[in-house]
């Protein structure tokens, strides 16, 4: 340890340094100076400044002499009592250590433990020196060389963010602008901060590494394993603050190494680990963090809520939106007044479709944070998915008036102009998109596609070649070829350039066959929602057979529907684990759409009482007949799930009823706009006897009440990406893909989706018309020729 002597003779030369006037006092100026150049790196107030000189004088009001100050005694005293190191004050100050040869007192003084100089003030100000994490009695420093530990590593810190700073390595992003759901802010960097990239190949970060692991052997070295905790928790805790993440996670996992059911090193570490991208991890570190903060009782009921909530945001950046609304509605209970958890929900709730129950939870965010300006955002967003546009651009209105450069609410409002056909307050709102955003492809596309429907084309064509040079994406092609048609054919709604229009609807009574292979023109309708459907889902990708395997693995327990009946029934948040198993395929994003549309169409019916339980094997079977695999498989997937819903499972045959429920079930969910209501009636729903497969298939297949759609359904799965040659639409001049609709007499061709909703060209008004669908250019040729045959000394035919 330091001498007496040699702490005095330092203490001296620090006074000296100080004592401008050397009068031999240190008045409040000259005291202030001391307190500044030991703490370079703290930006101090003035008002800081002030509290710690007043702190100063009237603790050490005896050594005070009038208007000279704080005498040399008095500044030795404030080390004596421990409110500073002088060493490593001395260091700091870079001044040189000459011993009092009078004195009789021996040069020789230990070395310091570390090369790094301190800037500390005194002890009772560090409160008002470091974050505030630091002081709080939960999360903050307990052991004094911890408060060492710190110091030296903001030192090092500073010392390698200058080198980068000067070299031009350090980067910076200001995230500010954006709000995509809320969460990236909830655990990196807060809403003001930047985000900061270090670079970590140089020499200058190796030298911080190597300097940094020497800090991490002194916290090991501590005198006890609840200091060592101390020491390496603090030592995360800076470096996540200057957003070092990699490195506090290293020392967050050497604390839960050290303490293992305490909850905050598993709660730093998934904030970490979500920060860096590693989303699932984070989740792990989450719910470990969640169980012993249950276990622990009241000891963590202060950080539960905060669990939940980026327990929420980590499954959210997994895709598991659904599963997250748990986690904010828990959140929400334990703290009513967590607006970032309602804000979050509300966030959720929009992401899965349930619009009414998001803007609640929106509402209840901004009745208590007026200036939420991500919640107002968001609340836009629900609004106008339910239809309420005017509410809908005063909700974006006030997001953009409490943050003008709100990307999310700037570029939402201006597609919700375009869907008003409001085109240059949309090209408006695009351009302030860019003028935030200059890379912003996307807007920089719509900000083209606005400004064509506002009539100008030259300032259009400027803008497309302004995207074109962002980005090489295949929709901005696809787009650009698109509005090339529509220009040529000046369409607009339903009318064109010059006033006529550009088609009309028929009635579809008036839409005739021609063959067996036709289409009906409703069938093709609901079978075109349902092939929507299972793009949006993805589930044309999942094979059917991973439902079976679902099923033989999932011993999902008998439970008591509110009928009172046993059954298979799950959480939603549970059965949102089994699709991401069956998706596994899928990114996060578009798991969530995938989710959300199974939300809106399927489970929406199955949990028709709002209970957040679901029959699993009710939903398998609605399931199988979409997923990929030959129809007969698919048929007895669903089979084979109405008999695993069964209690008394093992038999061979269903309940009639179950199976006459099922289909009745089935339809309303894929064929809503067939009348199904008189089934039950018809087949006897309280009809006791018993299914086999065969008697099953019957019913199923049946045109009329069962789901005999599914041929139609085949039938576009094998041939909706076939192209037909130079064949456009008579209706949106895209070329044909899929099935081509021929009239036979008028001699126009249509694509299934015109096809669908009846849309003639103007110029051929008929009294009815008749259709042959072609599935490919082969069919059509063979038609051809057959002609031919049939009439060997006629002219040729018009093209097929």
């Amino acid at each position: 340890m330091t001498t007496r002597g040699s702490r005095s003779e330092k203490v001296k030369r620090i006074f000296q340094q100080f004592d401008g006037n050397q009068d031999g006092g240190l008045n409040r100026e000259e005291m202030a100076a001391l307190v500044v150049a030991v703490n370079p790196r703290v930006k101090f107030s003035d008002e800081q400044i002030n509290a710690i000189l007043d702190e100063v004088f009237r603790t050490y009001g005896d050594f005070i002499d009038g208007e000279k100050g704080l005498t040399y005694d008095g500044l030795l005293r404030t080390y004596d009592d421990g409110a500073g190191d002088v060493d490593r004050d001395f260091d700091a100050l870079g001044l040189e250590f000459r011993p009092d040869s009078g004195n009789g007192i021996s040069a020789s003084v230990e070395a310091s433990t570390s090369s790094i100089a301190d800037e500390r003030v005194a002890e009772p100000q560090k409160k008002q020196r470091t974050a505030a994490w630091a002081a709080s009695p939960n999360h903050g420093i307990v052991f004094d060389d911890t408060w060492k530990l710190v110091d030296d590593l903001e030192i090092l810190i500073k010392r390698l963010k200058v080198k980068q700073m000067k070299d031009g390595k350090m980067k910076g992003d200001n995230f500010d602008v954006f709000s995509d759901a809320g969460w990236s802010r909830e655990l990196g960097p807060t809403a003001d901060d930047k985000r900061v990239v270090w670079e970590e190949s140089g020499h200058d970060y190796a030298v911080f590494v190597k300097e940094l692991g020497i800090l991490r052997s002194r916290a090991d070295g501590a005198r006890s394993r609840e200091e060592a905790f101390d020491g390496h928790m603090a030592i995360g805790r800076v470096l996540y603050e200057h957003q070092l993440f990699r490195k506090a996670l290293v020392s967050y996992k050497r604390a839960c190494e050290l303490q293992p059911t305490d909850v905050r090193p598993h709660f730093r570490a998934g904030n970490c680990l979500y920060v860096l991208g590693r989303h699932s991890e984070a989740k792990e570190e989450f719910l470990l963090a969640l169980d012993a903060a249950e276990a622990g009782g009241n000891q963590w009921a202060y950080l539960l809520p905060q669990i939940h909530v980026n327990l929420g945001i980590a499954l959210e950046g997994e895709g598991m939106v659904i599963g997250a609304c748990e986690h904010y509605r828990e959140a929400a209970i334990l703290c009513p007044t967590h607006f970032r958890a309602l804000k979050l929900l509300g966030s959720a709730l929009f992401g899965v479709g349930e619009y009414k129950a998001a803007v609640k939870a929106l509402e209840e965010a901004i009745y208590m944070k007026h200036d939420y300006a991500d919640a107002h955002c968001d609340m836009a967003s629900a609004l106008h998915a339910m239809g309420d546009d005017d509410d809908a651009i005063k909700e974006f209105q006030k997001a953009i008036d409490l943050k003008p450069g709100h990307v999310d609410a700037l570029y939402n409002l201006g597609g919700l102009y375009m869907d008003m056909g409001r085109y240059q307050r949309a090209s408006e709102m695009y351009t302030r998109v860019l003028g935030v955003w200059p890379n912003h492809w996307r807007a920089q596309l719509n900000k083209a596609v606005s400004l064509l429907g506002a009539g100008e084309t030259e300032e259009a064509k400027k803008s497309m070649k302004e995207a074109l040079k962002m980005t090489n994406r295949v929709e901005l092609h696809d787009a650009i070829s698109h509005l090339k048609q529509l220009q040529k054919k000046r369409l607009k709604g339903n009318g064109g350039g010059n006033g006529e229009e550009a088609f009309i609807v028929v009635e579809p009574s008036k839409f005739k066959v021609m063959g067996d292979k036709t289409t009906v023109r409703q069938e093709l309708a609901n079978a075109l929602d349902i092939r929507a459907f299972q793009r949006i889902t993805r589930l044309s990708r999942c094979d059917v057979d991973l439902l079976k395997k679902e099923m033989n693995e999932n011993d999902t327990p008998v439970s008591y529907s509110g009928s009172g009946a046993p059954e298979k029934s799950i959480r939603k948040a549970s059965l949102e684990g089994i699709l991401r198993r069956l998706l596994s395929f899928l990114k996060p994003e578009t798991f969530v759409g995938a989710v959300k549309a199974i939300n809106q169409k399927i489970l929406s019916v199955l949990d028709e009482s709002e209970s957040g339980r679901v029959d699993l094997g009710m939903f398998f079977a609605v399931l199988a007949p979409i997923c990929i695999g030959p129809p007969d498989r698919r048929k007895r997937v669903v089979f084979d799930a109405l008999l695993w819903r069964q209690v008394d499972a093992g038999g061979t045959q269903i309940k009639k009823v179950d199976a006459v429920g099922y289909i009745k079930l089935l339809r309303s969910i894929y064929i809503p706009s067939y009348g199904v209501s008189e089934m039950m009636e018809i087949h006897g729903e309280t009809d006791t006897s018993m299914v086999s497969l065969a008697e099953f298939l019957v019913m199923f297949d049946d045109i009329d009440w069962g789901f005999g759609i599914m041929s139609t359904l085949l039938k576009l799965e094998s041939g909706d990406r076939n192209r037909h040659g130079s064949h456009a639409c008579a209706i949106c001049r895209y070329p044909v893909i899929g099935s081509r609709f021929k009239e036979m007499k008028s001699q126009f061709s249509l694509c299934s989706q015109c096809y669908s909703e009846g849309k003639v060209p103007p110029t051929f008004k008929q009294e009815e018309y008749r259709f042959k669908e072609y599935a490919s250019e082969a069919e059509a040729m063979k038609d051809k020729c057959m002609w031919f045959s049939l009439h060997p000394k006629s002219s040729s035919p018009s093209t097929p």
